[in-house]
């Protein structure tokens, strides 16, 4: 634990600036931010205790922290992204320099998961060191708040065969065997203990894919893609930690060929399981719903201006489908939601025009920056990506109407049981508990917590383990506020 708070206590000096604070333009004026942040490094899901042995007689290199867990060097490289959005939001004029922010000026709220809530905190630490800024959660850490939880709800049979079936033909018109034909000549799968006794056997041909859907679960598949997808980021999450070039997939991957070759796979386990829009517009239903509640109503002060959400790639997955975001290539990345990139919806007044506009962009490191922890800073950027929406049309500076925004975001909840709710005033800080006044066992422990796994990893937890949730299941103020100047220690391995 000490030395990874000294690790982080030192890239938070090392990044601490002063100047001055200016609006992006004279017209314009930011007035609110809303960040959706995937969590940031992890140790690979796929741990000791999976089918792992099952595809390969290789021997993977161990990790200093348990399947699923957020990393020391991925503290760090939250701290930096912190420390890069504290100089961008001074830039702005939504908070000033080397001072401590008013505490309701600044709202977090992350998933109870460990990687979740030490990402949040990492990044509070970052931003604004020494000051505190509360992070909250539900109390019960390690279950899925049903806010971040991508599952199914209140869906008849007719859906689910339609979105099984949907699934299945998406992943086939993929073309995914070259990259599957790479992934099992890399893994040697055709000696695995899964091909014994086949005289053909190949990761593709041998491992057939099959989608289910049931209500209170996560979409889920089993067969190559599940593999392929657990292997690939495994071998991702290798390279961003700084792994020895060796110990990256055993030495084998060598070009950025073979990286997007492989990414695809990835990247097609994801589309297929949380892009399909109609499934998409139901899981990510309680995250959007909850978003709505927090954007600022015009001409009132109910809601920061600063508010930061930590959840998965299935969150941010789903959301940018149901929202019929238009396709989007991030450069210098070989993911489409990459670890500790966040989709920002920006709320920005046109002055001279009296108008509200919207403008929503990828914020990420690169797959370099990522691997070299490259320190961030409004001189050494993450990269930003504008993102389009179908039906909201961006001018020349990527705004779009905030009106019609609503109305899309609005569209996306027609026909889940969020459709007729209106937006609720986001939780006061006054209403939540804090690590002070809860229970022992309430209190916020993220290194300690047993790893709960993203996306599909619902449907691999014991019977007794599964949270089934619908809809309207959704917590209430009364959460865990956890201080960012608390930042947690990964635990050892």
């Amino acid at each position: 634990m000490k030395n990874s708070l000294s690790i982080c206590a030192l890239a938070v000096a090392s990044l601490i600036t002063v100047f001055p604070a200016s609006a992006e333009s004279d017209n314009y004026q930011l007035e609110q931010v809303l960040m959706l942040s995937r969590h940031n490094l992890r140790a690979p899901l796929m741990g000791v205790n999976s089918d792992l042995p099952q595809f390969t007689k290789k021997a993977f290199p161990g990790w200093d922290v348990p399947a699923g867990q957020l990393t020391t060097k991925g503290g760090v490289l939250e701290v930096y992204m912190g420390h890069y959005m504290r100089e961008w939001l001074v830039q702005q004029g939504l908070v000033k320099a080397n001072e401590c922010p008013d505490p309701e000026r600044i709202y977090a709220y992350a998933n109870s998961i460990q990687r979740t809530v030490a990402t949040a905190q990492f990044f509070m630490t970052g931003a604004f060191p020494g000051c505190d800024i509360p992070v909250s959660h539900q109390d019960q850490m390690g279950e899925m708040d049903p806010i971040f939880n991508p599952v199914t709800a209140n869906v008849d049979e007719a859906f689910i065969k339609q979105a099984q079936a949907y699934m299945a033909s998406s992943a086939a018109k993929m073309a995914l065997k070259p990259a599957f034909d790479q992934l099992g000549q890399l893994i040697d799968y055709k000696n695995a203990p899964a091909c014994k006794g086949k005289k053909e056997c190949t990761l593709a041909g041998n491992e057939d894919n099959h989608f289910t859907i049931e209500n209170g679960r996560e979409p889920r598949v089993t067969g190559a893609l599940k593999t392929g997808n657990g292997l690939v980021d495994t071998f991702i999450l290798q390279y961003y930690e700084g792994f020895p070039a060796d110990k990256v997939a055993w030495g084998q991957i060598k070009t950025a060929a073979q990286w997007e070759s492989l990414s695809a796979i990835k990247e097609g386990y994801q589309q297929t399981l949380f892009g399909t829009p109609e499934v998409a517009r139901i899981t990510a239903a309680p995250l959007i719903d909850y978003m709505r509640s927090l954007w600022k109503e015009e001409g009132t002060t109910a809601s920061p201006p600063v508010i930061m959400l930590v959840g998965h790639d299935a969150n941010i997955a789903s959301l940018l489908s149901s929202l019929d975001v238009k396709p989007y290539s991030l450069p210098g990345q070989y993911e489409a939601t990459p670890i500790g990139g966040m989709v920002q919806f920006q709320r920005w007044l046109d002055k001279k025009n009296n108008k509200q506009l919207v403008k929503i962009e990828y914020v990420y490191q690169t797959t370099e920056q990522l691997r070299n922890a490259t320190p961030l800073s409004l001189a050494s950027p993450p990269q930003r990506v504008t993102l389009a929406l179908d039906g909201c049309q961006v001018d020349s500076n990527g705004f779009c109407s905030w009106d019609t925004f609503l109305q899309q975001v609005n569209k996306s909840l027609e026909g889940t049981s969020f459709s007729d709710k209106k937006s609720e005033e986001a939780p006061d800080a006054s209403d939540t508990l804090t690590t002070e006044n809860v229970p022992p066992q309430q209190t916020a422990t993220p290194v300690k917590e047993e790893v709960k796994q993203e996306r599909s990893s619902v449907a691999d937890k014991p019977e007794d383990q599964k949270h089934p949730v619908s809809e309207t299941s959704l917590p209430q103020a009364a959460t865990v506020n956890s201080q960012a100047g608390s930042v947690p220690a990964p635990a050892s391995q």
